[in-house]
């Protein structure tokens, strides 16, 4: 089977390739970059005015199975994720039973084999039962296929635990994933500040972000282990890690579409799809955050994919589970608030959305080089349209954007060659 992807604008990042020509797909592989090779192709995918990038890779989904799968499954938030132009996802450990143990971490990848061919890589738990007391068993979860460490959902608060499991997946090649907030500051419902006072909803203050990230940041650096900070919200944490990189130290940091495209001012009507952990914080943060996307603080662009179903987030603001879908909308919110703003290039875009996640987990993708597995990602950068819950795939809605008008679409996806969405 021979496919031929047709006059597309090919953006591979890891070669600084940026040309209109065609690519060719041969046994799940890219095998020629050009109008000439030497076979007939018995499928033609037209990409005029379209990109062709490397499948867009997520560091951060929640997929909620084992034990949530009313929220979502591996299959449907495959789905979700090919609709999104993701070929590989990165799930967290907070599900029931966590995955700390290879026996969780063979369910995760017997789940995936039967979706749509979506890469579904686990993340192992930092402890048991991510209950913040004992290590978990790395080295078995590690042979057995994890690609990270991380208690996302919460925090090792005991930092002498965490600096033991920093030292423990060093020689594993394992990345620490930080879920950077402080439990002892937390309580809140949303940032802390002028608009919680006004809308009399009990805040999250900045600090219980930011004394974490400060302290793993310490650990990476007398460790050595590669860290990698989640879903960083606030100024004060950016200033950090600027720090951090300048004296370095090994550490990336991602954020997501949500902190650098709303801010907390939203929260008036008391919508809990707009409810998330960390929260939404102030113009200001929001302004910082595009700075650090576009000096290199922010290494990538994640989701924090979190379902949840609409009993659950149908509740008082205060009451509501912390959480907001985003696969689905993450490269149009992107590419409209970043690309189009003239902020950052789509070479750049896409580096932050696929080639540099698969550099901080080690895996072979995000690289449309001729000898790569092709997980391919075509986008319309022309096209324009409203989010609309009606037509996600994933189970849950639970999105803030619902309503937005954004541009850029994606058009297909193929995972190993194979096509495995089309608009």
């Amino acid at each position: 089977m021979i496919t031929c992807i047709k006059n597309g604008l090919i953006i591979n990042p890891k070669t600084q390739m940026e040309e209109v020509n065609d690519l060719w797909i041969k046994e799940g592989k890219v095998v020629y970059i050009g109008k000439d090779y030497s076979e007939e192709a018995n499928e033609i995918i037209d990409a005029t005015g379209k990109w062709v990038v490397p499948g867009l890779i997520d560091l951060h989904v929640h997929f909620r199975a084992p034990g949530y799968e009313h929220k979502e499954d591996i299959e449907s938030g495959a789905k979700a994720a090919a609709k999104g132009g993701f070929t590989t996802v990165c799930c967290m450990p907070n599900t029931n039973p966590v995955i700390d143990n290879e026996c969780v971490v063979e369910y995760i990848y017997a789940m995936a084999t039967k979706a749509n061919g979506v890469n579904v890589l686990p993340i192992g738990a930092i402890t048991k039962g991510q209950q913040g007391e004992t290590l978990a068993d790395i080295g078995k979860m590690k042979e057995h296929g994890i690609c990270a460490l991380s208690e996302d959902g919460k925090t090792v608060m005991d930092s002498g635990l965490m600096k033991k499991a920093m030292a423990y997946a060093k020689p594993f090649n394992l990345p620490i994933f930080s879920h950077t907030e402080d439990r002892t500051l937390t309580g809140g419902a949303m940032n802390a500040g002028e608009n919680a006072q006004l809308f009399g909803i009990k805040g999250i203050p900045r600090e219980a972000e930011e004394i974490i990230v400060a302290r793993d940041i310490l650990l990476a650096k007398y460790t050595g282990t590669p860290l990698h900070l989640c879903h960083i919200s606030t100024e004060g944490s950016l200033e950090i890690i600027r720090f951090a990189k300048a004296q370095g130290i090994k550490v990336t940091a991602e954020t997501a579409p949500h902190y650098f495209t709303l801010d907390d001012s939203i929260l008036g009507d008391y919508d809990t799809n707009k409810k998330m952990s960390p929260p939404l914080r102030t113009t200001k943060d929001v302004e910082a955050m595009k700075r650090a996307i576009i000096d290199g603080t922010i290494d990538i662009i994640a989701t924090d994919h979190a379902p949840h179903h609409y009993d659950e987030k149908n509740v008082e603001f205060e009451k509501a589970p912390f959480g907001i879908v985003g696969l689905e909308t993450s490269f149009g919110l992107s590419y409209t608030h970043l690309v189009k703003t003239g902020l950052i290039s789509p070479m750049a875009l896409i580096e932050k959305m696929s080639t540099k996640p698969a550099e901080i987990v080690g895996i072979d993708k995000g690289d449309l080089s001729v000898g790569k597995t092709a997980d391919i990602t075509i986008l319309d950068p022309e096209a324009t349209y409203t989010i609309n819950e009606a037509t996600f795939a994933g189970k849950s809605k639970n999105s803030p954007f619902i309503g937005m008008t954004v541009q850029g679409e994606v058009s297909c996806t193929l995972a190993n060659g194979k096509v495995i969405y089309q608009k």
